[in-house]
């Protein structure tokens, strides 16, 4: 028999909540109070500076029920926080999980949930430490704050980019919406969920040890995760660095999946790659001569490909050079909760 939140009630499923951690988490050094006080307490690093970063998730908005399974969704929401914690250069230690859940929901259902974000933790050395439940009458959600920790003054923001800098990017970005497209397309297609575009959407990966890799070697000059679209992401970092950017589309990166996309309806390749996705790649910034240099770091700790895709220029605006080498003005796009696209 299915036992659901209703049944069990709120401090039923919070038991089982603690007695899972304690089976199947770890305990994250420097905790002295988890999981079951008014308060989670830790004793901070010295020498270091705490990141904390929250994202929320929002059932119909931010994934499509039925089409994810709750240890995906799971993996998912803790991959979007680990990124952030990635694109700082830190380390990810706490998390912080609050849900808001109908009451006929599945306890089995949490539970799997709950794996998933341990999925993601576990190999950190992370852990969840606390949290909060709610109930919600319309649309489940998932809020997680995670902290984490980098060396004092060794943060990577996104406002040290400077002109001439290069422009990297990780992996192969676009994948993300193109996943999307397909389940959005394909509602009723299960078999669609084995596509590996699709699995790059449910099931994103973040480059936590990328990113710490390339903030231990001290030579980016700024770095931030792609959770809006290539474009929108590099727009950032050229706004808070009050640079420009130019980009070049025969160097973007497109993946064999992506290559072999069958397109009857007409997407533009080149548009989901640099449009609105969420695919936890990372952009860095650095000069021309450490290019090699941040590449081979990468190299040292993951075989996740690093492309050399623009520069950084002193003139405002992110413009695309053609393969014939003519500059195009780049209207730049990334999500926006209330408007869409900005």
């Amino acid at each position: 028999m299915v036992q659901r939140l209703e049944d069990s009630g709120e401090f039923g499923l919070i038991k089982k909540i603690r007695k899972l951690m304690e089976r199947e988490g770890i305990r994250a050094n420097g905790v002295t109070l988890g999981i079951g006080d008014d308060c989670a307490s830790f004793l901070p690093d010295p020498g270091y500076e705490t990141l904390i970063t929250c994202d929320c998730m929002v059932e119909g908005r931010h994934y499509l029920p039925g089409r994810i399974t709750p240890f995906d969704l799971g993996r998912r929401a803790m991959v979007m926080n680990i990124s952030d914690i990635a694109a700082m250069g830190g380390i990810p230690l706490y998390a912080l999980v609050s849900l808001g859940l109908k009451k006929n929901t599945a306890v089995e259902y949490i539970e799997d949930m709950y794996r998933g974000f341990l999925k993601e933790l576990n190999p950190l050395n992370a852990a969840v430490i606390g949290g909060n439940i709610t109930g919600s009458e319309h649309s489940e959600f998932i809020n997680i704050t995670l902290i984490g920790k980098v060396e004092s003054e060794r943060a990577l923001c996104r406002s040290g980019a400077k002109a001439g800098d290069s422009i990297l990017v990780t992996g192969y970005p676009g994948q993300a919406a193109a996943g999307l497209k397909i389940l959005l397309e394909n509602p009723d297609d299960n078999d669609g969920l084995k596509n590996t575009l699709v699995a790059a959407y449910n099931r994103p990966s973040h480059r936590a040890k990328e990113g710490r890799a390339v903030a231990l070697s001290g030579l980016a000059t700024s770095m931030i995760d792609i959770s809006d679209g290539l474009l929108g992401d590099l727009s950032h970092i050229c706004e808070d660095s009050n640079m420009g950017a130019k980009i070049f589309r025969n160097r973007l990166p497109i993946s064999q999946p992506m290559c072999n996309l069958i397109n009857p309806q007409g997407w533009d390749i080149f548009e989901t790659i640099i449009g609105d996705s969420d695919d936890y790649e990372l952009i860095i910034t650095c000069t021309p001569e450490n290019t090699a240099k941040i590449k081979g770091a990468i190299a040292e700790v993951s075989n996740v490909p690093v492309t050399e895709i623009g520069t950084i220029t002193g003139r405002a605006g992110i413009r695309l050079i053609t393969s014939d080498g003519v500059s195009h003005p780049v209207r730049t796009t990334g999500w926006d909760h209330f408007k869409g696209k900005d």
